[in-house]
């Protein structure tokens, strides 16, 4: 990285102002973000996200489950009415 000559103190103040203007912006982006992270990590968010992935979770095995379920229903209700 090559050293940036100046040829007056004005130049020096004008990129000591643009810096400082820089870190003040990347220090609000950086409370913006906490801020909004923050907002998301509160109990009732994450109570939900943890039930909706549930609930698609066993909504798309459902079927599954009931195939593998019911033939031992099914049994169990034929040897109950025959008395075994």
């Amino acid at each position: 990285m090559e050293k940036k000559k100046y040829s007056s103190y004005a130049e020096i103040d004008r990129d000591l102002v643009i810096l400082k203007l820089e870190k003040d912006i990347n220090y609000q982006k950086l409370v913006l973000s906490f801020q909004k992270t923050k907002e998301g990590i509160t109990p009732q968010k994450i109570v939900n996200g943890f039930v909706s992935s549930y609930t698609d979770y066993f909504s798309e095995s459902y079927p599954k489950i009931l195939q593998s379920i019911l033939p031992f229903v099914f049994n169990w209700f034929i040897n109950k009415k025959r008395g075994h």
